[in-house]
């Protein structure tokens, strides 16, 4: 049972944990721009020397245009005014100015990536005005998350823009849903087992005890000597003979 009872428990703390997700939740129906809204460009700016695979950057990217209608664009800085630190409010006014050179639509997403060299990174982006009927602050938030979480897993750099991208485009264009139906049906199904197996416990207890109460009559009655039962007959027939005899 307790073992059970545990069990059951894992399983609705798996739910539980499960239904956690660091990154920002899509609360919000998007719908994609046409495609008039953007003149397609090259997909990124690498200063850094970081992409090798052109094509492995630009499959992530590419599906996320092809999703939201929203062409992105990645701009890997250097260096920023001989710092590579720049922050994140100077990549911010950067990437705002690089825009009108880069694009002549608003359907663009331009985001410029700095790395600092101490493990971590700051970024600005710049969004198009049509776009941010796409972009808003949560689909934002939404990158920005899925970046953080995989900067520093061992994917490569074309693999770590590219899944960012692609994951972002499929979360925003759909409407997160809550993981709470879930738990609870979860929870209900691991309650009912615990019940259910409680029950059949019990059941079985009790088949257990009549068990040993007509065991412990058998042996009762295989213990009684056969010659108690013969003279007790006996007995009783005599005194029913004398009792006869007295009537007489």
């Amino acid at each position: 049972m307790v073992i059970l009872l545990v069990f059951a428990l894992g399983i609705f703390s798996a739910a539980l944990g499960g239904s956690s997700d660091s990154v920002t939740k899509s609360t919000v129906q998007r719908e994609a721009l046409p495609a008039s809204a953007v003149t397609e460009t090259a997909y990124y700016t690498d200063e850094a020397g970081w992409i090798s695979n052109k094509n492995e950057l630009t499959s992530g990217m590419k599906d996320f245009y092809k999703r939201t209608g929203v062409q992105p664009y990645l701009y890997i800085l250097k260096d920023f005014n001989g710092s590579t630190t720049p922050s994140t409010t100077e990549l911010q006014q950067f990437a705002e100015q690089e825009y009108d050179k880069l694009f002549t639509d608003e359907g663009h997403f331009l985001l410029v990536f700095c790395d600092t060299g101490s493990g971590s990174y700051n970024c600005g982006y710049a969004v198009g005005s049509q776009a941010k009927t796409i972009m808003d602050s949560e689909a934002v938030s939404v990158l920005a998350d899925y970046l953080d979480r995989y900067y520093s897993s061992d994917m490569e750099d074309e693999e770590f823009f590219s899944t960012a991208f692609q994951k972002t485009g499929e979360r925003i264009m759909t409407v997160t849903k809550s993981q709470t139906p879930t738990v609870i049906i979860v929870f209900v199904i691991a309650a009912a087992v615990v019940v259910v197996v409680f029950l059949l416990y019990r059941w079985r207890e009790k088949a257990r005890a009549e068990k040993r109460r007509r065991d412990k009559e058998m042996e009762d009655i295989l213990q009684t000597p056969l010659d108690k039962f013969s003279d007790e007959d006996e007995a009783e027939n005599l005194a029913k003979k004398y009792e006869k005899k007295d009537e007489k």
